[in-house]
């Protein structure tokens, strides 16, 4: 039986660090992680990057199911030097932990078109973790597990921002990562959350009783930095940057460093499923299967529950198969099939577009992965009869997720079209009316709670 985790040490004494240890560092970066201003990023998987302390933190909250999940003890979460170092101090950190954490670079690519003139340097090497920093990694009941600050200030890729996370987001992402994870739908975690007594940043907002649609205002709030923990935070852009330094002859080492970053994806997140004796073309092609059996899958979770992803760029995509990054995020409430959370999302982020949003990912993704495939035909073939199989997989999965909330033993075509037509039509509550759905009334009389009529 595994023992408690009670201390910091007995934290220490888990840590593996498996990214930094195999993967590139950025040459052009410092070795004591003082590397806090924007810059373009050529070369390398990560940059080292000392995280920025908040001001007098003071405990917010804790996921104690996670916490008992992984076998810790809720009382460290007020201790002194875990509130230190999960709120950015890693000066007094007890070895093996390091003193330095690090942040990733990724590419940009929205609804499958690439883009670079939104870097800062219109070249995209100044996209990734702008307030992002992963501390530490370790393997905790034989799962290993990355522990990322959010909101832990500036890094080489923050475009000119603070760094920082406010309270009152912090708080909404803190809660939905867990909501998700209690409704079983693939996520990162949360971990731990502290604030600032004194710190504050500014920030856009909405004066009392405004219908603006964009923020009229500028408020002080009070800065956060809040821990997430997944199996990696590896997302399809990453392979994308590294794809786009290959075809662009961007250095000698680029095609090295995609082959790399593919067999730590692989490793970090797919070795129960892809045999590592396999050369490296059959590992791509099981790899492109194996996620895109994950992402259908959490597609149809996030339409089963009514999330939607506002901004579901390649960013924002996990190569692990769960929701990541809850930026611009919502849970549809009066049902609409062109829900978007986020005014600047548009229609292609929506709530039913989600899985063709998804399509866009995953070729990007695919695309990513061809160079390593180095123009064999055959195997070229086998990646491109995957990409294209996508849309018949995401249908079986959507059909078998709604003859699920249907309470249906197979999927009804003519059945679920003309409920969502009666959906569209007539307001009604996405959750309360599957809800009362699922008690099979005899009449429809419970239903009505769940019709907003004025």
């Amino acid at each position: 039986m595994t023992s408690e985790v009670s201390t910091l040490d007995d934290l220490a004494q888990l840590t593996s660090y498996s990214l930094m240890d195999s993967l590139n560092c950025d040459p052009d970066a410092t070795s004591n992680g003082d590397d806090h201003y924007p810059r373009q990023v050529f070369s390398g998987h990560y940059v080292p990057v000392k995280p920025t302390p908040i001001e007098n933190p003071v405990y917010v909250s804790h996921s104690k199911t996670f916490f008992h999940e992984l076998g810790f003890a809720d009382s460290m979460a007020n201790s002194e030097d875990f509130v230190r170092l999960f709120s950015g101090d890693l000066t007094h950190v007890p070895e093996p932990i390091r003193k330095v954490g690090w942040a990733s670079g990724y590419a940009l690519s929205i609804y499958g078109t690439e883009y670079t003139q939104l870097c800062p340097f219109q070249t995209g090497n100044g996209y990734g973790d702008g307030r992002a920093i992963s501390v530490l990694e370790a393997v905790i009941k034989g799962q290993r597990w990355e522990m990322q600050l959010k909101g832990g200030g500036r890094t080489p890729y923050c475009r000119g921002a603070d760094g920082r996370a406010v309270l009152r987001s912090s708080i909404r992402e803190f809660l939905a990562q867990e909501h998700m994870h209690a409704l079983g739908v693939p996520t990162s975690r949360s971990f731990s959350l502290y604030a600032s007594t004194t710190e504050r940043v500014r920030r856009p907002w909405y004066s009392e009783g405004s219908t603006a649609a964009e923020p009229d205002i500028i408020i002080t709030e009070p800065v956060a930095i809040s821990t997430r923990v997944a199996p990696s935070f590896i997302r399809v852009g990453q392979l994308e940057l590294f794809a786009r330094r290959v075809v662009n002859h961007a250095h000698e080492n680029a095609m090295d460093e995609l082959e790399k970053i593919v067999l730590h994806v692989i490793d970090r997140e797919y070795a129960d499923v892809i045999d590592n004796s396999l050369n490296i073309e059959t590992k791509v092609i099981l790899l492109a299967k194996a996620f895109r059996e994950r992402l259908t899958s959490l597609i149809a979770n996030w339409i089963r529950v009514g999330y939607c992803q506002g901004n579901f760029n390649s960013d924002n995509c996990a190569v692990g198969g769960f929701t990541l990054d809850y930026g611009p995020f919502g849970f549809c409430e009066a049902f609409d099939p062109v829900y978007q959370p986020w005014i600047g999302g548009g229609r292609h982020f929506s709530f039913f577009n989600q899985p063709a949003a998804a399509a866009r990912n995953f070729a990007m993704f695919c695309k990513a992965l061809e160079p390593l495939l180095k123009g064999d035909q055959h195997y070229l073939s086998e990646l491109e009869d995957v990409q294209h199989g996508f849309a018949n997989v995401m249908q079986m999965q959507l059909e078998k997720m709604w003859a699920a909330k249907l309470g249906l033993e197979d999927y009804n075509e003519a059945l679920f079209s003309e409920l969502i037509s009666l959906m569209t039509l007539t307001p009604v509550d996405y959750t309360i009316f599957f809800r009362e759905l699922s008690a099979l009334p005899g009449d429809i009389g419970p239903l009505k709670k769940a019709f907003m009529v004025n």
